[in-house]
């Protein structure tokens, strides 16, 4: 089984006979990679392009986001309320909802 940089630091942490855990060496790595993929300007961000997305329009009061399609590249189910005039964001991925209303 492979395993990641993180998840051998923790592994190794837990055998070190101590009741803490060090995470300061998991934080570094997560900053270490971090700090790796903001170097590439080429590409945009995963907010950027969230923001590019429009905002989706339904007809209902009740709107219920799961990110995509697919339950396997979703995230949890997230019910948004559309009573206000301005777009909901929904708290996971960031869509926008706006309710259609028929004149």
């Amino acid at each position: 089984m492979a395993c990641s940089g993180v998840l051998k630091t923790l592994i190794r942490s837990s055998y070190l006979g101590s009741t803490t855990r060090n995470f300061s060496l998991v934080s570094n790595q997560v900053s270490n990679h971090t700090a790796k993929w903001m170097q590439d300007t080429s590409k945009k961000s995963p907010m950027e392009l969230i923001n590019e997305v429009p905002p989706i329009k339904v007809e209902g009061r009740i709107v219920a986001c799961e990110g995509d399609n697919n339950p396997a590249l979703g995230h949890p189910i997230e019910f948004i309320c559309l009573d206000l005039k301005e777009p909901a964001v929904c708290k996971y991925c960031g869509l926008l909802y706006v309710q259609e209303h028929h004149h």
